[in-house]
């Protein structure tokens, strides 16, 4: 009866977020409450518990990350970039286009791709305006390359830090494993943007008096404090690659570089702390108690074993299952709820494997699979919904289905190159 209950919660909490009903925050946070209604959740559960409770070192690993971009983006950093790529494509909309995709794709594994796009998209539809542009295709090559980048590394993508916390992925592992495939997609994605974008992109806009008020430099309007960020910044980024190394934490990295920052800084507590998403965050925690009601009931552990059954002893039929089921069941619903409640499933499929942590291939078939299936409709992942909701705001709407033709196109090819390499750096190459 408690299993019946705890599961017939979780899908109508899921189905709400999925379906955008009421806003995700409030659906997981409802769920939350029914679990502590049928007696499944209390204190302990939700907040102590490692295997059913919060996984706190994803929550202050993002708090961290937005602390630091809050003090960031007060140097008007993001956008001198986006006025850079306005004026060095000289009115060429592809080379604008690539431009605009080089830079999310640099900031969205540093920065995550939510925040990347959070900052970069209100730059580039003024961009767009300046130069005459319809700003669609822009601001859909922007979404397909900040999740394409964030696969890069462990910060890069909401799933990676699910994942990296829970399989002791280290930020190297990701760079080692995650960031050759995402620089081989990246490539393949500049080629293919030019066709599928090319009705947008088959003349040249005559911009010389337009780019002539254009002035990069002006957008900086703090330069030392953008010096001393950027100083922490590539510390902080230095940290994460040593963390092993050092026995920290990626949070606890994360939480000094934002005290770091803050402290060169001399910002305000209500300055920086404006800049964090505390909705996401309070997301996160509530999709870890709903994921950990499953886990307490036995049903996660079911779902494990019936998988590694199915999986036999064959690890390329489950590491293909993964990538593609991952990237269908990806365009559906958001890539995080979808992550937070697999990874206890595919830490059993890996657990039955002579492989474990950064040399198994399930882990990073299941990683690829989510972050690039989050492309493929205008809701499978958070990048686009927010890109989305800040161009209808902006009296710029994209569709559901214009987003969607593009996203599903690219998704596909994404995926195959994926399990390319998936099959053979792991199966032929290191078999």
């Amino acid at each position: 009866m408690l299993t019946s209950a705890v599961l017939s919660i979780f899908i109508v909490s899921y189905a709400l977020i999925a379906t955008e009903r009421v806003h995700r925050v409030a659906a997981a946070l409802g769920g939350v409450a029914a679990m502590v209604v049928v007696g499944v959740v209390d204190a302990e559960t939700a907040f102590f518990n490692y295997e059913s409770g919060i996984d706190w070192n994803v929550i202050f690993l993002l708090f961290g990350m937005m602390v630091i971009v809050g003090v960031l983006k007060q140097t008007g950093i993001f956008e001198f970039l986006a006025l850079w790529a306005a004026r060095t494509s000289k009115g060429r909309p592809y080379r604008l286009l690539v431009l605009l995709v080089l830079v999310s794709a640099t900031v969205a594994p540093i920065l995550d791709n939510v925040t990347c796009v959070l900052l970069v998209a209100p730059v580039t539809l003024s961009v767009c305006r300046q130069l005459g542009l319809d700003p669609a295709p822009y601001l859909i090559s922007m979404i397909l390359a900040s999740n394409i980048g964030g696969t890069a590394t462990l910060i890069g993508d909401p799933p990676n830090i699910i994942v990296g916390s829970r399989a002791g992925l280290s930020f190297v592992d990701f760079l080692v494993h995650s960031l050759p495939l995402t620089v081989v997609l990246l490539v393949g994605f500049t080629v293919m943007a030019r066709w599928l974008f090319r009705s947008y992109l088959s003349s040249t806009v005559d911009v010389s008096d337009r780019i002539a008020d254009i002035h990069p430099r002006d957008a900086i309007t703090n330069m030392r404090l953008l010096v001393r960020c950027l100083v922490v910044l590539g510390l902080v980024m230095v940290a994460f690659s040593l963390h092993t190394v050092l026995h920290l934490d990626a949070s606890i990295v994360a939480m000094m570089g934002a005290g770091l920052t803050v402290l060169v800084s001399r910002t305000e507590p209500e300055e920086f702390l404006e800049e964090v998403e505390w909705g996401t965050l309070a997301f996160f925690m509530a999709l870890f108690v709903l994921v950990g009601s499953l886990v307490s009931v036995g049903i996660i552990g079911d779902l494990g074993e019936a998988a590694v059954r199915a999986m036999g002893d064959d690890e390329l039929l489950g590491a293909t299952a993964l990538l593609f089921g991952s990237g269908v069941f990806g365009a559906f619903v958001d890539n995080i709820p979808y992550t937070t409640a697999m990874v206890p499933i595919v830490d059993d499929m890996v657990a039955s494997t002579a492989t474990s942590g950064a040399d198994s291939p399930l882990w990073w078939a299941f990683v690829f699979g989510a972050d690039l299936g989050g492309s493929a409709t205008a809701v499978a992942a958070g990048a686009n919904v927010v890109v989305l909701g800040i161009a209808a705001k902006a009296g710029e709407p994209i569709s559901f289905w214009k987003f969607t033709r593009y996203g599903l196109v690219v998704t596909v090819a994404t995926l195959a190159v994926a399990w390319s390499y998936v099959y053979l750096r792991y199966f032929v190459w290191w078999s």
